[in-house]
């Protein structure tokens, strides 16, 4: 029996019960909404992944998100939005709200399914840590030290391409534009090209070998780690 959680939230609940359905036949526990506001007065902290509709009442999918990703206890979750709207304009709404994926209007089960199976093993892969080092396999950060070891062999990063690989593997999964990386890895500081952070990258990319792959660029986006 898989251990994961998952909520349904969608206005249609015929949608919901098939999700549900189809969801549970793949081992998930799985619960459903047919709001916003009735999954709001869940226990999101217990949830693994969300699929969130969109477009629903006085509280849409997205605002639902932003108020998730502001709290401590439910900003990691996992967000699979689900929605007829597909323009460029939504997805990327979407992806700077932090979500995990985007499943547009009329779509197969088993997508879904592949795509839920996708988020899950990608986020598993963020392992535990406590506050003073996070690692993905064998990259290991020590945030105190500000040192990044490969397999046991220290790599030679910059304070920004450290702060850079740290912002990407806390929020693994998650697309972060160039602006939101400028805003949160050089804040206020002189101006700053965005050719500047495919620069870093770039480097980033040479130095950590090997997980170099995992940080993935989404054209038009910005760029994450281990997303597919």
């Amino acid at each position: 029996m898989n251990e994961h959680r998952i909520l349904v939230v969608d206005d249609e609940e015929d949608l919901c019960e098939i999700l549900k359905f189809n969801l549970e036949m793949e081992g998930y526990a799985v619960d459903t909404a047919n709001s916003a506001e009735e999954a709001l007065k869940l226990d999101m902290s217990r949830y693994d992944l969300l699929l969130l509709d969109v477009m629903m009442g006085e509280i849409s999918g997205f605002k639902m998100a932003s108020m998730l990703k502001k709290n401590k206890d439910t900003q990691d979750i996992p967000i699979i939005f689900i929605t007829a709207k597909d323009t460029e304009n939504d997805t990327l709404t979407g992806f700077n709200l932090g979500a995990d994926d985007y499943i547009s209007k009329p779509f197969s089960l088993r997508e879904v399914i592949m795509r839920v199976k996708a988020v899950l093993r990608r986020t598993a892969g963020l392992q535990a840590q406590t506050p003073e080092q996070i690692s993905y396999k064998g990259l290991v950060m020590n945030i105190p030290q500000k040192k990044v070891t490969i397999n046991g062999e220290e790599a030679p990063l910059t304070k920004k391409e450290f702060e850079i690989l740290l912002l990407l593997l806390q929020n693994q999964g998650r697309v972060f534009s160039r602006e939101d990386i400028l805003a949160k890895v050089w804040h206020d500081e002189v101006y700053v090209l965005d050719r500047t952070i495919d620069v870093n990258i770039t480097r980033l990319r040479k130095k950590i070998g090997e997980y170099g792959q995992r940080i993935v660029t989404r054209l038009g986006y910005g760029y994450c780690f281990e997303c597919e």
